[in-house]
């Protein structure tokens, strides 16, 4: 009976492993190959389908891996791609947002169930992520008003994560893998 229970728990654990590193992929290959530079500003600002994977992650899978698949997914993107000094501030600023994504999500046993529920969390992260950044760029400029600038790019690619995220998953919430 012990061995059957050890086997059981392996293979749980496998399959958590496996699915967070799907979800770290989804999110790092949406940012990577999905994205438009914005001519804001002198650093820009990049909106990239990446944010939704976030959402959709947050919100089908709940806030662990959420917060790894953002956290991890994006900051690799940075790591490869030029971004290597907000890499750690990626990290801290979308592993909050994936966790707070799906700590409202998944709250009261609903576990991203309800599209409203699911719209407030995405809103409600935003400015988890923004401050995240501002925090970010403030610390890498040595400058607080330089940063307000990246502030309409960043809300920007959440608009479109959250109009990408919330209905997809309200359609993968109908496929009982999900339910």
């Amino acid at each position: 009976m012990q061995k059957i229970q050890n086997q059981s728990n392996t293979r749980s654990q496998t399959f958590d492993m496996v699915v967070s590193a799907m979800l770290i992929a989804l999110v790092f290959v949406a940012t990577v190959f999905l994205n438009i530079k914005l001519p804001i500003t002198a650093n820009g600002g990049l909106v990239h389908l990446g944010t939704a994977m976030l959402f959709i992650a947050s919100i089908l899978f709940g806030p662990k891996k959420g917060a790894i698949a953002g956290a991890v997914g994006m900051g690799l993107f940075d790591l490869i791609s030029g971004w290597t000094l907000w890499a750690p501030f990626t990290l801290v600023a979308r592993g909050l947002q994936g966790y707070v994504v799906g700590k409202i999500a998944w709250s009261k046993g609903r576990n991203g169930g309800s599209v409203t529920l699911n719209l407030i969390a995405a809103i409600l992260s935003v400015p988890v992520m923004l401050a995240g950044y501002y925090i970010c760029e403030g610390i890498l400029f040595h400058n607080w008003i330089v940063p307000v600038a990246s502030i309409p790019g960043n809300i920007v690619q959440n608009v479109v994560g959250i109009v990408v995220a919330i209905p997809v998953c309200a359609v993968l919430k109908k496929v009982s893998f999900f339910k």
